[in-house]
């Protein structure tokens, strides 16, 4: 097959993908007018608008190659260009102290999730997906951490769909418990970029309390979000592959996650151009938001919904506890 039959294979279901994708950006757009704030992220709309689409409609053969490819390679493109956004300095302006306390979190809370997935009745790979979501950076740590697992499809969307929701109520919920916590700005700041998904939601978690806490969140979740990469490398090793020796090293680490590390030092070292820093940002979240969109039109709503109640209370389970691991962190470190 040449280049030129390969793509023309491919359009299809990519076009599909982009015309979910910018139905979602245009109902996020939608959403800010109506309500100041995109409560539903653009990616989270990707995904529950192809699952509406699919549970309607399945695609069929024509339609198949162009959303596998975004479901995958697309994404890990742009979770290689993610990597761009994040540098040494960023990371070491929040201190030793508190960088180790973020990595402590990250590492008691993933396997306290799985634990608790597991006891909710989730499937392991589902239970690592909730675990990782949750711990880590809500979807972009699903999507990174689901083909390493081998998870499927459902398991992606139903992980996606419901931390998401639960991402929108801690935005609304977290700022109305500072006062009953005792916390002030910087603390709060400490633990919303501990528990809170995604760094637009961050932002909109921190505003009430003022600058200081915004800056504070966000270094804190940037720095959270760098675990993303040895996390993924460790599951990598710790995988089972059934019925075949373990591959080299070399070949149980992804492409993606070394990337992801590669474009972070580069950054950290200023070899890459500023300029260039914002368009990389910019199509990092296209490729992302296309990757979502194809997840969704591979789901029928109807085979997640089953699985349902368990990820809920499982998704709930594991944000309560991290939230509580947090606080116990702010505490020892004596964050003021």
């Amino acid at each position: 097959m040449t280049p030129t039959d390969h793509m023309a294979r491919l359009l299809p279901g990519v076009s599909l993908c982009a015309a979910v994708s910018l139905t979602a950006l245009g109902l996020a757009r939608l959403e800010e007018v109506a309500f100041g704030r995109a409560w539903l992220e653009t990616l989270v709309l990707a995904i529950l608008l192809g699952c509406a689409i699919r549970t309607a409609w399945r695609p069929g053969p024509r339609w198949k190659p162009g959303i596998d490819f975004s479901a995958k390679m697309l994404l890990e493109v742009g979770v290689v260009l993610l990597g761009a956004s994040l540098s040494a300095a960023t990371i070491l302006a929040v201190g030793w102290e508190l960088l180790l306390g973020i990595a402590v979190v990250v590492g008691v809370a993933i396997p306290a999730s799985y634990g608790l997935g597991r006891a909710f009745g989730l499937a392991p790979r589902l239970a690592v997906l909730v675990a990782c979501g949750n711990s880590i950076c809500g979807n972009s740590a699903i999507a990174a951490v689901a083909p390493v697992v081998g998870a499927k499809g459902e398991d992606v969307a139903a992980s996606i769909a419901f931390t998401a929701v639960l991402g929108v109520v801690v935005v609304l919920i977290l700022p109305l418990l500072a006062p009953l916590l005792g916390l002030s700005a910087g603390p709060y700041g400490v633990l919303a970029g501990l528990t809170v998904y995604a760094v637009p939601q961050v932002l909109a978690a921190t505003a009430p309390l003022g600058g200081l806490a915004v800056q504070i969140g966000t270094l804190v979740k940037l720095v959270r979000v760098l675990m993303l990469g040895p996390v993924v490398v460790a599951l990598s090793l710790l995988t089972p592959r059934q019925g075949a020796a373990r591959p080299p090293l070399s070949r149980l680490v992804p492409w993606f996650i070394l990337g992801f590390l590669g474009l972070a030092a580069l950054r950290s070292l200023e070899l890459l151009p500023a300029a260039l820093l914002g368009p990389m940002a910019t199509v990092a979240t296209a490729l992302t938001v296309l990757a979502m969109a194809a997840l969704g039109l591979g789901v029928d709503v109807r085979t997640v919904a089953r699985a349902g109640g368990r990820v809920v209370g499982a998704a709930v389970a594991s944000l309560l506890l991290l939230g509580v691991v947090s606080l116990g962190l702010i505490r020892v470190l004596g964050v003021g």
